[in-house]
């Protein structure tokens, strides 16, 4: 793998190796000493011009639980606040060393430019880009998904026939995008719910169902339930009358809670909106692997840091 840009781009294989590449990570976070020694001497930079405290966390454990040295370059009140170019920031990357180079960034597509700009030789993991994807979040989800699934046993399956259905700000979610890519690359099948509104215009290529009915989608018996944070910043455009008519109309409550299947999954990327999207009782429950994700996010991140870092870059670019 020479980057991880996309979901849309995986295939179903690459996939299944990169999920049971993370079950061995995670069998090393049982161990006492939960480090390994395979990115030792290599330079990761997490690549932030938005603020995710979670997931710059998640990936700085990752690396360093391989043994790389991990740089932090946080875009506020650094040169790139002053008008510094992604091509500049990148250059000097390059002229560090950087080996691999985590991105978040507001434009959709940036991570695809740099990993096709030629201004760095280094590995691309895209950690949220725009309105476009999310791929470790998908890969974390589906991660989660497989273990609850297929329990102690989840080597080499993928999600086939598996129901998901992903609820909220579907418009504005990169997180929808990748997890819709990636699950039905593994065989699952996918059901949005939202208010039109936040809804995208043209659906016509997704391989989804679409409804507006939370209700339906509940008494449908989906295996999963994922629940999208809504962003109160999106309030002020209207989207939606007001959050006490979301969360009537959109919401995981109690009621609709209590209605799904005993052996039903509810997810959440975080940071939850308690009793806005979902209520404490699902978020706290049996049936959440909120915290599991997190744990989980963890592994896949260093399955994806070892198949981008631990190889030779330069016979990895002659073989492309």
């Amino acid at each position: 793998m020479r980057h991880l840009l996309s979901t849309k781009d995986l295939a179903r294989d690459e996939v299944i190796n990169l999920l049971d590449i993370a079950e061995d990570m995670a069998d090393v976070g049982q161990r006492e000493v939960k480090k390994l020694p395979t990115l030792r001497g290599k330079t990761v930079v997490n690549l932030f011009f938005e603020d995710s405290t979670r997931t710059r966390i998640s990936f700085e454990a990752a690396a360093k639980r391989l043994s790389a040295d991990v740089i932090n370059f946080s875009a506020k009140g650094s040169s790139v606040s002053k008008g510094e170019s992604l091509k500049d920031t990148a250059q000097t990357l390059a002229a560090i060393g950087a080996d691999g180079v985590v991105i978040r960034h507001p434009a959709s597509g940036a991570p695809a430019v740099l990993a096709a700009s030629g201004w760095i030789d280094a590995g691309i993991i895209n950690a949220g880009d725009g309105t476009h994807e999310h791929p470790t979040q998908a890969l974390l989800d589906a991660f989660t998904i497989r273990r609850r699934i297929h329990g102690a046993a989840p080597r080499g399956k993928g999600l086939d026939d598996v129901t998901v259905t992903i609820v909220g700000d579907v418009l504005h979610s990169r997180v929808a995008r990748s997890n819709l890519w990636l699950l039905t690359t593994l065989g699952a099948e996918v059901t949005f719910v939202a208010p039109p509104t936040l809804l995208p215009s043209d659906t016509s290529l997704w391989p989804a169902r679409f409804s507006f009915d939370l209700d339906d989608a509940i008494d449908a018996g989906p295996d999963v339930v994922m629940m999208l944070r809504i962003q109160t910043e999106r309030m002020s455009a209207a989207f939606f009358p007001s959050t006490r008519e979301y969360s009537r109309v959109w919401g995981l409550d109690d009621a609709r809670f209590g209605r799904l299947g005993p052996a039903s999954i509810v997810m959440h990327p975080g940071p939850m909106n308690r009793g806005l999207e979902i209520s404490s009782a699902a978020a706290d429950s049996a049936n959440s692997t909120v915290l599991e994700q997190v744990t989980n996010g963890v592994s896949v991140r260093m399955a994806a840091l070892y198949l981008l870092l631990s190889g030779d870059r330069k016979e990895s670019k002659n073989a492309d």
